[in-house]
């Protein structure tokens, strides 16, 4: 494998509502770090998602998950991801994927942001063990009583209680 050109940043932004973030998240987060200069987390507001908690509650578990790594850094958003990644200093976006229809959507979106925005799309498949795992999963569990923290960064198992 070869390395990367060092001519400049390469900082990928990773969004999402990560209502709530997970250790897929987590895991994906790390695994990027392998390959680029920093990850730009950024929590979406999306009206269309139901919240277990707002989003600076968020903002502040994830930046307490990353507090010990100056290449991490979290911020929340609203609007169009594209613009916003150019706003932060992205040289791309990184989204993880799970399966096949995951993959499907986020290469149309790709397919999208590179022609109308101009921004490249690195897309990473889930480690087998974590791809099961969604947030929706981890609120509907914890709707109905279950305890999800086993799915969840180990800080936010601590802060949930």
């Amino acid at each position: 494998m070869t390395r990367r050109s060092d001519k400049g940043k390469h900082t990928g932004l990773f969004a999402g509502s990560f209502n709530p973030f997970t250790k897929g998240h987590e895991s994906l987060v790390r695994r990027a770090l392998t390959f680029c200069d920093g990850v730009v987390i950024a929590i979406g507001v999306n009206v269309e998602k139901e919240s277990l908690d707002d989003a600076a509650g968020r903002l502040e578990r994830i930046g307490a998950l990353f507090a010990g790594d100056s290449r991490v850094k979290v911020c929340s958003y609203t609007g169009l991801t594209a613009p916003f990644a150019r706003e932060r200093g992205a040289s791309f976006l990184l989204r993880g994927v799970r399966d096949a229809s995951d993959f499907a959507y986020e290469q149309r979106l790709a397919e999208t942001n590179r022609r109308l925005f101009d921004i490249e799309t690195v897309i990473l498949p889930a480690v087998p063990e974590l791809a099961w795992i969604s947030s929706s999963t981890v609120r509907e569990l914890e709707r109905f009583g279950y305890d999800a923290s086993a799915l969840l960064p180990d800080n936010d198992k601590i802060e949930k209680d």
